[in-house]
């Protein structure tokens, strides 16, 4: 597995996980991973550029037992390629609520249902600049 991986860091019901970064001046897509562990990803954000038949398009996912659940696509695509964004994430026991940088939001399922992940995972076409928990 490539990119930047943190474990241990305790992301908690209620609490707000603040990422910023740069996707590189020539990105097809990036990846954020929210979950237990590589094997058990509870929120799966994956902005596309280009990439995956999709364009420009926001998909996110969970990935548990070993396999991919539904894709979810909703809302726009607020991200530039050589521009930073900033996105803020929260959670409850039923969903993900993702802030976009343009106000946006995404709901996404909380699949697991846990009330803490400890597992973040940053791939591809992307620099991340700073990770916050408050």
């Amino acid at each position: 597995m490539s990119g930047v991986v943190v474990k241990n860091m305790s992301f908690k019901l209620g609490q707000t996980l603040t990422i910023t970064g740069i996707p590189n001046s020539e990105a097809t897509h990036f990846v954020i991973n929210v979950g237990n562990s590589e094997d058990d990803i509870a929120l799966h954000m994956n902005p596309r550029f280009d990439a995956h038949g999709d364009t420009r398009a926001v998909v996110c996912n969970s990935y548990h037992g070993g396999k991919w659940c539904e894709e979810h696509r909703e809302g726009g695509f607020p991200f530039n390629q050589g521009e930073e964004f900033k996105i803020n994430i929260t959670f409850t026991k039923e969903q993900f609520l993702v802030s976009l940088p343009d106000g946006s939001e995404i709901h996404f399922p909380n699949r697991q249902g846990d009330e803490k992940y400890k597992y973040m995972h940053f791939e591809g076409d992307v620099r991340i600049q700073g990770v916050e928990i408050k």
